[in-house]
């Protein structure tokens, strides 16, 4: 079992930051692909990056690349996602998930263990 918990959502202005974290315990973390997704009302879930299990390769929507930046640390079981020049239509529900395939997925079905979301909302 793999438990997924996100943090540092929040309410920000367009063109402000911030940094969303997601802490993982139970199987062992470092053999995991870990993504992030979200979900605006709406809207359908939808993929916005990934990161490798150890971290040298990332993958990104087109919506959010250039601005977004997924990383991750082993050490301390967690992973982030540092979101720059945040726009109104970021505003969403995040998601982190877990996988254990070898190689980074974008679809939301392979991902086998999801955290509870936390909340992002830009203003204009």
């Amino acid at each position: 079992q793999v438990q997924l918990v996100e943090s540092g959502g929040g309410l920000v202005q367009a063109g402000g930051s911030l940094r969303l974290s997601c802490a993982a315990s139970g199987r062992t973390f470092s053999n995991r692909n870990m993504g992030w997704f979200r979900r605006a009302p709406g809207k359908e879930r939808e993929f916005v990056g990934a990161i490798s299990r150890s971290g040298g390769t990332t993958r990104y929507a087109d919506s959010v690349k250039g601005r977004f930046t997924i990383s991750r640390d082993n050490a301390k079981n967690t992973v982030y996602l540092q979101m720059n020049s945040l726009k109104p239509e970021d505003t969403a529900v995040y998601y982190c998930a877990s996988n254990e395939s070898p190689t980074i997925l974008r679809d939301s079905g392979n991902y086998a263990y999801w955290g509870q979301g936390t909340q992002v909302t830009v203003s204009s």
